[in-house]
């Protein structure tokens, strides 16, 4: 999606209270401890996929299906203007009687990466976004010590988490998309296998993979195919999807190709959705659409008023009729899991 020219800017605001912040969110469980829920998905969320220099025959790793857990986890992105990340967790956890399921954050390729994250409950997973960069460099060598240094601090945290790097590659808007590395999703694969294996070098195997094209490819042509950006089932343990219904689209015309693609073989999130117009209404179909599709595992919001360059607010309480649909759906048993 065109929509976010500095997203590096939303990601210096979302760690602002990355493990420097006096404020702290609601009171941890002891450390080591793992909600029940997570303990339900056990090694599903934290395995990590067998590194490239694997044998072929090597079966994945296991990773949440439909089968294993019913129910759709519900987070969010939370930057709210003139709030703390504690703060905005805390309106949302008086406005939904619940805690985020997940908490998304971003991280920049080589820059500040905290070695926790404090504000976020230990009931809830960290969803880390982290930026990508021109191909080369990471193919070369010249950034092993960058990544093994994420890896290393990852694997600190003591707690699971989905990582997605490189997200919305498939667009034409960031520095590490197939438009501006030379038309080649071949070295996207390569690069993402890259990473991976070095991460399981350092050991860092509370960390499951997130690999997450945008719903349409821009430019829509056939060598940006969102097929041919797939590292395989066994480098791959979720499949995300970026949609927003700019446009009006409804979740079904999103989300259904790439879950349909992908779906029967691992477990869908959507890893970035909102509602830009009419709101309540997609809430509503968002509602009915994610609970009549069992791939889906997760939905992450991006719930943020904070947008460079456009007057686009991608919050929920922005009116009572949107807050009462997402209210509606964070109090579903089924976005419970």
């Amino acid at each position: 999606m065109k929509r976010r020219q500095l997203l590096s800017l939303l990601a210096l605001t979302g760690m602002a209270g990355c493990g420097t912040s006096p404020a702290r969110s609601g009171t941890p469980s002891p450390a080591g401890t793992l909600p029940a829920a997570t303990e339900r998905l056990g090694t599903a969320l934290t395995a990590t996929a067998p590194p490239p220099s694997a044998s072929p025959s090597a079966s994945p790793s296991p990773s949440p299906s439909a089968t294993d857990e019913p129910g759709v986890m519900l987070g969010s992105y939370l930057a709210l203007g003139g709030k703390t990340l504690r703060q905005s967790l805390a309106l949302r956890r008086g406005q939904l009687d619940r805690e985020q399921r997940i908490v998304h954050r971003f991280y920049p390729w080589d820059g500040y990466v905290p070695t926790s994250e404090p504000d976020v409950a230990r009931s809830s997973l960290l969803m880390v976004s982290w930026h990508g960069a021109p191909w080369a460099g990471i193919l070369d060598g010249g950034s092993d010590a960058t990544i093994r240094s994420v890896a290393r601090r990852l694997k600190g945290m003591n707690r699971p988490i989905l990582l997605r790097w490189g997200w919305e590659m498939n667009g034409d808007w960031f520095e590490w998309s197939g438009a501006a590395n030379g038309r080649n999703p071949a070295g996207y694969v390569r690069v993402w296998r890259r990473l991976r294996e070095i991460f399981a070098d350092q050991g860092a195997t509370n960390v499951s993979w997130i690999w997450s094209p945008n719903w349409n490819s821009s430019p829509a042509e056939s060598w940006n195919q969102v097929q041919r950006y797939y590292p395989g089932d066994e480098h791959v343990d979720w499949v995300g999807i970026s949609g927003y219904n700019f446009y009006g689209e409804s979740p079904s015309t999103l989300f259904g190709p790439v879950t349909g693609r992908y779906g029967g073989r691992k477990p869908i999130i959507l890893s970035e959705t909102a509602a830009v117009q009419d709101k309540a209404r997609y809430i509503k179909r968002l509602h009915t659409w994610v609970a009549d599709t069992p791939a889906v595992r997760a939905v992450v919001w991006f719930d943020t008023d904070i947008q460079e360059g456009t007057d686009h607010n991608f919050r929920f309480d922005t009116d009572p009729s949107a807050l009462a649909a997402y209210r509606a759906m964070a109090q579903d048993p089924h976005f419970n899991a």
